[in-house]
């Protein structure tokens, strides 16, 4: 009986050990392999295929369409070449420092890269994640400092009626320090969650490099579900394993915005917060710009930094708490006259929310209300969002 357990282990350590394996000198099959010139080559193993593409935003975008809107900035595809031994593979042009996203397409099936162990979930596509450090890019990686702690929070919120979670950072030394602390809320943008900025944003690794090098102030940074109809991010909730969608109700309806206080009252009660004006900030991307745009403007006494970025301006849905969207240039001038610290707007140039943005900054410029403003180049991508980011915190509580 042991000779016949010692036999089968053998068997399948070696057939663990040949699925591991590629063709080609027997060894273990690289893909990403990042190259001494930051170009970066992707391979799979695919003898049977007929085609294998790459599609990933590290290529060339083209152009597409979103109806009402124009058209966007999607990412690029390329084919894969095949050798003799069936190892199809593509090699990139030398790339910038970035975390960067892709997806294989094998006979028109889109997959995750099966050597990379590393993926991440945006709305309902998972893809394969790499990075090319250096310049912003540093920001993005987990270095030796002191490391802040990362928390899912239940809470309940009266205005909506449920139990809903939200996603805590709290900079390191909170646990001990005796200390308050001011706050920024940072909300996700539409089919995104509240675990949103933490794994596609990076959060977490920008406050912790950003606060250690002292650029900026150590804060608790709250990141809530900005889909008022769910309790939390799909997949844990009661609702089980619900299929991700974009399609959510009351997302932009004016109902997140009247339930947020509900929020702010939770943390200033449970965390050692700075509980008042000066010591509040609001920030988001694209559905959490709008969000955050009517969420101060009002309630003018709440926050004195707003940072709108890709903001989905006037893009409101009809019906719902239409108070919350009504008299808006009134509202802004009422913020205004509260003399916020920052009014902080990023858009990249191909945005197709640029156009909105820019009305929006006409009107402020046409009632001399100042802001600060960033362009950068590309649309509404991840990629923009995380530079936004880096560069409003160390604004931020000065």
């Amino acid at each position: 009986m042991k000779k016949q357990i010692m036999t089968l282990c053998f068997a399948l350590a070696a057939i663990s050990g040949f699925a591991q394996q590629a063709l080609f000198g027997g060894t273990q099959i690289v893909s990403p392999e990042i190259n001494s010139d930051n170009s970066v080559t992707f391979r799979i193993m695919a003898p049977q295929a007929q085609k294998v593409q790459i599609t990933g935003d590290f290529l060339p975008t083209q152009k597409m369409e979103i109806p009402g809107y124009g058209k966007y900035d999607a990412p690029g595809v390329a084919d894969l070449t095949k050798d003799e031994k069936g190892v199809w593979s593509f090699k990139s042009k030398a790339l910038s420092p970035e975390l960067y996203s892709y997806n294989l397409i094998v006979d028109g099936v889109k997959i995750t890269d099966p050597s990379n162990v590393y993926s991440i979930r945006d709305i309902a596509s998972v893809t394969s994640i790499f990075m090319i450090g250096g310049d912003y890019a540093e920001n993005y990686k987990v270095h030796k400092v002191a490391h802040g702690t990362v928390s899912k929070v239940w809470y309940n919120s009266p205005t909506a009626g449920i139990t809903r979670r939200m996603t805590v950072y709290t900079p390191a030394g909170y646990e001990t320090s005796g200390k308050r602390y001011p706050v920024l809320y940072l909300l996700h943008g539409i089919g995104g969650d509240e675990q949103a900025w933490m794994e596609l944003g990076r959060a977490s690794q920008i406050l912790d490099n950003l606060i250690a090098q002292g650029k900026a102030e150590p804060m608790i940074v709250v990141m809530t579900n900005g889909n008022i109809s769910q309790e939390a991010c799909p997949g844990e909730t009661s609702e089980g394993f619900k299929v991700p969608t974009l399609a959510l109700p009351k997302t932009m309806d004016g109902y997140f915005e009247q339930a947020f206080p509900d929020v702010v009252n939770f943390v200033d009660k449970t965390y050692r917060t700075k509980a008042d004006k000066q010591h509040r900030a609001i920030a988001g991307l694209s559905m959490g710009g709008f969000h955050s745009l009517f969420i101060s403007i009002n309630n003018p006494k709440m926050f004195d930094y707003v940072g709108l970025f890709s903001a989905a301006v006037d893009q409101q849905q009809k019906g719902g708490l239409d108070t919350m969207y009504a008299n808006r240039d009134q509202k802004i001038d009422q913020f205004f006259a509260q003399n916020p610290k920052l009014f902080w707007i990023g858009i990249g140039k191909t945005d197709f929310l640029y156009k909105n943005n820019t009305d929006l900054r006409k009107t402020l410029d046409a009632k001399k209300h100042k802001y600060t403003y960033m362009e950068t180049e590309g649309g509404h991508i991840w990629k923009n969002w995380r530079i936004y980011l880096a560069n409003f915190t160390p604004l931020l509580f000065k």
